[in-house]
This record gives C-alpha cells, structure tokens and sequence, in this order.
C-alpha cells in the first residue's frame, strides 16, 4: 500500500466536460483521457483499427489515454442522453499507473458499481463552482483510479508489470526511495545499490517492470512536482531547487523538451484552461 500511495502521490487530476445532454450528431474526441458516461439511449463508439464498442443501455466507457474515436447515436429517431469529459490523471504522460490500465474500460451503470458512481460524482464537481473545487477533484480521482485499479485487477485485465514493479522485493524499494527524495542526485549506481543488483541487471529490470528508464521516470515525477509547486504560484527558480535542478533554465530544459513549453508558458496556458473550464 505504500508503494501505490507513493504513485498515486505523483499524480493531479484535471478534468473538462466537453459535451453534456442529447447527442444528435456524431463528435470526435482525441488528445486526452476520456469518459463517456451514458444516461439513456444508444451510441456507437468508433475507433481507427478497432471494433465498434456499442453502448445499448446506462453505462460507462472510460479512456484512460488519449485515444481517437468517434460517438455518435445508432437511432436517429431517438438522441441518447450523454455526458462526455477529458481526464487527465498526470502530467507525466509515461505514468506508471495509467499506462497499466487496460486501453478501454466498459461498465454498467448500476447501483452497486462503485467505480460509475464516483464517476457521477466527479462529472457533477467537475460542472459545478464550489470551494475546494480542484482538492476535492483530485482526492475523488484518487478514489476513482484505484477503483478503476481494483476492477481491473479483480477482472484479470490490469499490465503485469504495474503490478510486479509495485510488489516486487528490491524494485518497490527504489520507488519508495525516489519518491522519498526525487530531487536527490539519483545515479544508476546507487539505485542499483539499493536494489541490491548489478547496474546492468537493475537497468534490465527497471525497463521491463516500469516500461522506462530509471532516468526518464524520474524525469516525469520530477516535471509532475514542478507543476504543482508553480500551480501553488512559486518563482521558476526555486522549483527548480526542490526538484533537483540547479537552476531555472534547467528546468525550463525539461519543460521545453517534454512538453513544448517553458514553465511561464505551460502556466499561462493551464490558467487559461481553468477559466475556460469555469465557464462551461
């Protein structure tokens, strides 16, 4: 348990509605997680190279990545009733945890099904200007992925390595002690020390179980930290400081180089989201 704490500590969630009511065309999605939440009618979900997914009755299909497809009514007599939203769980795009999620997920919306209902209730915050909005956003999309984790494991249908990497002896280890101190000089050496390996071995290992380098995971924790210290208005070169770089521009680097924008740019432009979300 806490390994997975330390992970699901790497992660905010960020969420938009981008359609709500009676779908009478068919609309695109792409770029983001999504969830697609059924309330009455039917509609067909296409995707490039896949199946046709149909939802015939109240129920759930949730994207965790990015994914383009298409939804659009099967009865032209009769809109469905849908609400639609992109989630974002990190903004490390190479999250352990999302990336273990199967590609689709497929519910019913039923009385008993924990993981509709906290989506009911992330759609209704999500729609809704309260105090406390983004902290209770992010504890119920905490709650939401470790649903969307626990259906997943209990139906045989979660990415081995999550699993293996979060419970393995000597790999836990090392994600405890990055998360414990991800501004620490971590070298390949002294992560190898700690899982007791060879440099060589560890770097295998680290690779299959994590699906990245150890220098690329750290990389995305580190940028995922930054964000939430500049969304908390701190100058660019202290969060440089805290998340182990010596100075601005070096974070700015890492900023440039994964996400296409400096971090004054990357913040200016999540505000703009923000307002915009605040307006629908």
């Amino acid at each position: 348990m806490e390994n997975l704490s330390a992970l699901l500590n790497q992660h905010t969630f960020t969420s938009e509605v981008n359609h709500c009511g009676l779908l009478t065309a068919a609309k695109h999605f792409t770029a983001r997680g999504q969830l697609h939440l059924l309330e009455s009618g039917k509609v067909r979900i296409l995707r490039k190279g896949q199946r046709e997914l149909l939802m015939d009755r109240p129920s759930m299909v949730f994207f965790p990545i990015g994914v383009t497809h298409r939804v659009e009514p099967v009865d032209a007599d009769t809109a469905p009733k849908l609400i639609s939203a992109s989630v974002t769980f990190a903004a490390n795009q190479s999250s352990l945890l999302v990336n273990a999620l199967p590609d689709v997920m497929y519910l019913q919306l039923t009385p008993d099904c924990a993981v509709s209902g906290t989506a009911r209730w992330l759609i209704n915050e999500i729609q809704t200007q309260r105090f406390g909005k983004q902290t209770m956003l992010n504890r119920l999309g905490e709650i939401f992925i470790l649903q969307i984790l626990r259906h997943a494991t209990e139906h045989g249908n979660l990415q081995e390595g999550t699993v293996s990497a979060i419970n393995h002896p000597q790999m836990s280890k090392v994600i405890n002690r990055i998360h414990q101190d991800p501004a620490y000089h971590w070298t390949l050496d002294n992560l190898a020390s700690i899982a007791a390996m060879s440099r060589s071995k560890f770097a295998e290992q680290f690779k299959q179980l994590v699906g990245q380098t150890p220098n690329e995971y750290i990389t995305g924790l580190r940028l995922t930290l930054a964000q939430k210290l500049l969304k908390n208005n701190k100058p660019v070169n202290y969060v440089a400081g805290e998340v182990g770089y010596e100075h601005g521009s070096a974070l700015a680097r890492i900023f440039k180089k994964k996400l296409g924008l400096s971090p004054r740019q990357w913040l200016q432009q999540t505000k703009r989201n923000s307002v915009q979300q605040a307006i629908i």
